[in-house]
């Protein structure tokens, strides 16, 4: 049990953490709800701080040899303070700093996103492959960066928000301000909203799922179209392609930019599978530019699930990755 570190990964809704050994195995887990966004930062310290102690607990005789927190949010270059998360209460909260003083392990602090990659590079999807662009569908669009095998995190340490690429010049209005940004048309947000505009509209094309619906509508969710889709649901599955072809899009701009060997696609809505990727990879082809005379990219699913964030905070931890 040598080399054991522990991760912690800070969601909207959760924090998960684990003791991680060096080939990625979980030893035991702990969870917690996050705390309210309205909340003080120390409350959501605190709340790491119990996980990292029940953890630590799980392990008594055991040594480990750092902690590594994938917070869900902007995380400057010095890898130690959170500049932004949108769904916590962090504003240039020097949270390695504060975890430091409480927790007798080092602290390393890093993008939650960075950390999934770096799981699924080490231990998964990626595993390899020298250069990997990982993108995280969820309510938004997260996204990270493997440049020769190492994660890049770009000059001032937020590299890697492509969800908020223009893809639609004045397009729909995203939360950062802008208007036509990728994560509007290709995420969970995306997929429930073209749902609800349909039922809104009354379209006889939807009633199977509004069927399958009910009467509560606050059912209608990300998961919920891709159990119909999966079901067999023509119009959940129409919703799933139409975001796999803005996914596509998107992809065949980032293969210009960064030319990775590998798309990895992570996150909730990837749970979709090859009803998500299968118009992903056609919209790739047919907006690659030089297609037909250049090599392509693979895209592939995430293997390691909801836990890689967790698996790559504690690896990029221990090995300082």
């Amino acid at each position: 049990m040598a080399e054991l570190a522990i991760g912690i990964d800070i969601g909207g809704t959760k924090v998960a953490g684990g003791v991680v050994d060096a080939t990625g195995h979980i030893l035991t887990r702990a969870r917690r709800s996050t705390p309210h966004r309205s909340t003080s930062p120390q409350v959501v310290e605190d709340t790491i701080v119990e996980c990292v102690d029940e953890l630590l607990a799980g392990v008594e005789g055991h040594r480990v040899v750092a902690v590594g927190v994938g917070a869900a949010g902007f995380v400057g270059a010095d890898r130690g303070t959170v500049v932004f998360a949108p769904h916590l209460s962090w504003r240039n909260e020097p949270l390695r700093e504060r975890l430091q003083a409480r927790v007798a392990a080092p602290v390393t602090i890093d993008n939650d996103a960075n950390a999934a990659l770096w799981a699924e590079a080490r231990f998964g999807a990626a595993l390899g492959e020298s250069h990997v662009v990982m993108i995280t569908l969820g309510t938004g669009i997260g996204g990270a960066l493997l440049v020769d095998g190492r994660i890049n995190r770009g000059r001032h340490g937020i590299a890697g928000e492509f969800g908020h690429m223009q893809v639609v010049p004045a397009g729909l209005r995203c939360e950062c301000g802008n208007r036509g940004c990728w994560e509007q048309y290709a995420s969970g947000n995306a997929l429930v909203r073209e749902a609800r505009d349909l039922i809104a509209a009354d379209s006889p094309v939807i009633s199977d799922l509004r069927a399958r619906l009910g009467a509560d509508d606050g059912a209608l969710t990300g998961p919920f179209i891709t159990e119909a889709a999966q079901a067999g649901d023509p119009t959940a599955r129409e919703l799933l392609a139409d975001v796999g072809e803005w996914l596509g899009v998107g992809l065949a701009n980032l293969a210009s930019a960064l030319d990775p060997g590998r798309f990895v696609v992570g996150g909730g809505v990837s749970a979709a599978g090859e009803l998500l990727l299968a118009p992903a990879r056609d919209a790739f082809r047919r907006q690659l530019p030089g297609r037909g005379y250049r090599p392509e990219a693979q895209i592939v699913l995430a293997q390691l699930g909801a836990e890689a964030g967790l698996i790559g905070a504690a690896d990029l931890a221990r090995t300082g990755g």
